[in-house]
């Protein structure tokens, strides 16, 4: 997995309000893929409007187009507090 490198500058002002600029360096290959990834399962293809499942069974992340397998189709969605 390539590495990830951020630095954070000091408080930049904007407008009113004090804000931080963080300025990231991706170091790696990188046209690298999120399907490289060894806890990411695609085997079954991509298509569009695909997302990424968490599967407990196999401590992966698989490729669905059903974010609610098996027979009880039950889905809440919390988007947290911001």
């Amino acid at each position: 997995m390539p590495d990830i490198k951020v630095k954070v500058n000091q408080p930049t002002r904007i407008g009113q309000q004090t804000a931080m600029k963080v300025v990231s360096a991706f170091a790696g290959d990188a046209s690298a893929s999120m399907s490289a990834l060894s806890d990411v399962n695609v085997s079954g293809g991509l298509q569009n409007g695909m997302v990424l499942c968490y599967n407990t069974s196999t401590s992966k992340w698989d490729a669905t187009l059903d974010l609610t397998p098996g027979t009880v189709q039950n889905l809440d969605i919390n988007g947290g507090n911001f």
